[in-house]
């Protein structure tokens, strides 16, 4: 292999662990207030509801 392969391939592994790690950095975990947690709980029955009644 010429040195430009091998440079190409050390580049592009380089790319794909640091695009890994960023994604792994950027993701958190969030809470939902009691409130917004029974916000998402409503409509999501509202979604299952409108889901029955186009079936």
């Amino acid at each position: 292999m010429t040195f430009t392969t091998v440079l190409i391939i050390i580049i592009a592994t380089g790319s794909v662990i640091a695009g890994i790690l960023l994604i792994k950095q950027s993701a958190s975990k969030f809470e939902l207030s009691k409130a917004q947690q029974d916000k998402v709980e409503r409509r999501k029955a509202q979604q299952l509801e409108k889901d029955k009644e186009q079936e």
